[in-house]
């Protein structure tokens, strides 16, 4: 009988602010970063299990630190026994009494359960010989509703709900799979919209991206609206009327602020505006929804969990809902919010602006393409063209798409060189510069 051995957090932080990459209005200097996790076992196949989650920086060591109170629900425990039921494995960690009081659900530990639930699903997807997204899109409806937790969401989803959106997908499902395999799922860029980037990078950066295939874009405003009209101006003169650009506030604004904010893009045809307000709040949503409409609005990168988002959708505060592959607790939550966009008939459209969130969140779009809403229609997954060379099984993003990864697991995992020379405070890109004085 094999059992978890290992649990060995790393905590990596990438510069990025140096050349403001990620920069938007609410974060100006973000440094990329992963609070890093691997479970390792004893069994012969000497596989291991990787997984992360995500932050800008300072704060990281705190997020690693709730990682590692995790680690006595995991070691000693039976490989097999985790790995064959993962509803309860997941349930074993969020209702673990004295650390759900730090949420409850939500927040740092709520992140930290992800990156340990994303590494078992890494370690399970490799032992099956499986790319993640296979592995769930083969899943039976009944497995695949036993991942779910259904508590706080039967007044909007029951479990008879899931099972009847998932027998309804499964006559399509080998065709959908290989239309996946032979076309790839779409993308768009937010690479030329960081808000630090000169107009001389955006135009720039914007003529690539529609030279590369990408029909969607997306700008950060926020910050100034006098900027914002002029780049959103820039934007739409670079790429034309046909191509759909996107704007991201970063909850920047208050309900109302949003709105006039909004009405003054409004000329330049956004597509959506993303997180126009505190991702808390459902209501504000919802209203500056109906007062901006037919400009979509988007948002879910920082909502907490399966709970808030079934709000958002109850009180129609979305029109584009964004699943974060490492904000909620990991891969069983987003299934249940897939589940939930489902019932609802809203679009997701994943967040992936950080490192490593494009190689996570393109397993739970292409599962959901082909085992829960069977469309790619309106559904695309963010492409941010940062920091894929230190992961062992990049994204293949061309011709605006994703194509479907083909190796073993959930591609989460580093490369060691990376987790070394990255390592903050003492790896090598951290270390202080010194100058020596000639004598």
């Amino acid at each position: 009988m094999a059992r978890f051995t290992t649990f060995t957090t790393h905590d990596v932080r990438f510069p990025t602010s140096r050349d403001l990459d990620g920069s938007d209005a609410m974060n100006p200097d973000p440094d990329y970063s992963a609070a890093y996790l691997v479970v390792g076992t004893d069994a012969a196949d000497g596989l291991q299990g990787h997984g992360f989650a995500f932050t800008i920086g300072r704060g990281n060591d705190v997020q690693v630190a709730a990682i590692e109170a995790l680690a006595g629900h995991l070691l000693g425990r039976d490989v097999d026994a985790v790995l064959d039921d993962m509803g309860a494995t997941w349930k074993s960690f969020v209702d673990d009494s004295q650390l759900r009081w730090l949420g409850p659900e939500k927040g740092v530990m709520h992140m930290a359960i992800s990156a340990v639930v994303n590494a078992l699903w890494d370690l399970r997807a490799k032992r099956a010989g499986l790319p993640l997204w296979d592995l769930l899109g083969r899943m039976s409806p009944e497995e695949l509703v036993a991942l779910v937790d259904f508590r706080y969401l039967t007044d909007a989803l029951t479990r008879d709900d899931a099972l009847q959106i998932l027998r309804a997908a499964e006559p399509g499902r080998a065709d959908r799979r290989e239309e996946l395999l032979r076309s790839g799922f779409p993308a768009y860029t937010t690479t030329p919209g960081w808000l630090g980037y000169s107009d001389e990078k955006l135009v720039r950066l914007a003529h690539e991206a529609v030279t590369e295939g990408f029909t969607q874009i997306k700008l950060k405003v926020g910050a100034n609206v006098e900027d914002d009209v002029r780049r959103m101006r820039i934007a739409r003169e670079a790429v034309g009327p046909d191509v759909r650009i996107a704007v991201d506030a970063n909850q920047r604004w208050d309900v109302g602020p949003a709105i006039e904010w909004i009405g003054a893009l409004a000329p330049f045809d956004p597509w959506w505006v993303e997180e126009p307000t505190s991702p808390d709040d459902v209501l504000g949503h919802a209203a500056i929804r109906r007062a901006v409409s037919p400009v979509k609005i988007a948002t879910g990168e920082h909502v907490q969990n399966r709970i808030v988002f079934k709000q958002l959708l109850q009180a129609g505060s979305l029109d584009v809902l964004q699943i974060d592959a490492a904000r909620v607790a990991g891969v069983n939550e987003n299934v249940a919010i897939l589940l939930l966009a489902a019932k609802f008939g809203v679009p997701v459209c994943p967040h992936a602006g950080g490192v490593g969130l494009c190689e996570l969140v393109q397993h739970l779009s292409m599962f959901d393409f082909v085992a829960v809403a069977g469309t790619t229609q309106d559904r695309v997954i963010e492409y941010v063209d940062h920091l894929h060379e230190h992961f062992v099984d990049p994204v293949d993003v061309s011709g605006g798409c994703y194509h479907a990864p083909r190796n073993p697991g959930f591609s989460a995992e580093i490369h060691p060189g990376t987790l070394q020379h990255f390592a903050f405070p003492d790896g090598a890109e951290w270390r202080p510069v010194t100058t020596e004085v000639p004598a």
